[in-house]
């Protein structure tokens, strides 16, 4: 077989494997960013998502969002909601799925978490440029919907 027909596939396997050590060193330096804060990383991107909605989701509907599993997200809601940083409402949609709301507190979490973040993605993206990092946010979207269209199930006309 020829090596050309190969490279994309050897290119798009290298560039996974970089994002799943991205995804590490991602998650030790935010663990490390807000380690005086109530948050570990994965607290942090489930409030941050929270703190961005226009609207009070249900958990089902974050974790789509984010592109993880209900059950995992729906944990990481009630330890948000222990810590007092979200709280529940009744969702005139759902009986049983019930909104996640941001409190005040909760604001303020992800107002001070987002204040350190802000210098550290500066810091960290100095040098790099523009053209570059857009195109890598472009490449990781489109992936991303190709993944995500790719586990929707063929639909029967």
């Amino acid at each position: 077989m020829d090596d050309d027909l190969l490279r994309p596939a050897d290119q798009v396997t290298w560039l996974i494997l970089a994002i799943f050590r991205l995804n590490g060193e991602l998650i030790a330096a935010g663990d490390q960013l807000v380690a005086d804060l109530p948050l570990t990383s994965s607290r942090w991107q489930v409030l941050s998502v929270i703190a961005a909605s226009l609207a009070p989701l249900p958990v089902a509907s974050i974790a789509r969002n984010m592109g993880l599993t209900r059950q995992g997200v729906r944990a990481t809601v009630k330890e948000l909601a222990k810590a007092g940083l979200v709280e529940f409402a009744s969702n005139p949609h759902h009986r049983r799925a019930h909104l996640v709301l941001i409190t005040p507190e909760g604001k303020r979490v992800d107002a001070a978490a987002t204040a350190l973040q802000r210098p550290w993605a500066k810091a960290l993206g100095r040098g790099l440029p523009s053209e570059r990092l857009a195109d890598a946010v472009d490449l990781i979207q489109t992936l991303c919907a190709r993944l995500s269209d790719s586990r929707k199930p063929a639909s029967h006309l």
